[in-house]
């Protein structure tokens, strides 16, 4: 099941107070960048960020889950509705991810 460009549109509004954010469409999902920096995606309209420290530390309930077939497991962020969580959890995680690939 690819994920819906309304829940798509309701998460960037949620994160609209981050300046930078960014999107790609891959295969019916949708890879969510913050300055630059893969964050995590839109899958199955569920919002999954990367298995980091920070986000562990912010959300020590998350449940695992896959984003596909063959992935690593990422972390459900369940708590969508609050602004200012995203713009804690995208912050906190950013320090820890490494920066982008320079493009050849």
């Amino acid at each position: 099941m690819a994920s819906t460009k309304e829940y798509l549109d309701f998460i960037l509004e949620q994160l609209s107070g981050l300046e930078e954010i960014t999107t790609r469409a891959m295969m019916g999902e949708y890879i969510i960048y913050y300055r630059g920096k893969v964050m995590g995606g839109i899958y199955d309209d569920r919002f999954l960020v990367k298995n980091i420290k920070a986000a562990a530390l912010l959300m020590p309930e998350a449940e695992f889950e896959l984003p596909y077939e063959g992935a690593s497991k990422m972390l459900l962020v369940d708590n969508v509705d609050s602004k200012d969580f995203l713009s804690e959890l995208f912050n906190a995680m950013y320090p820890e991810l490494p920066a982008p690939k320079k493009k050849k």
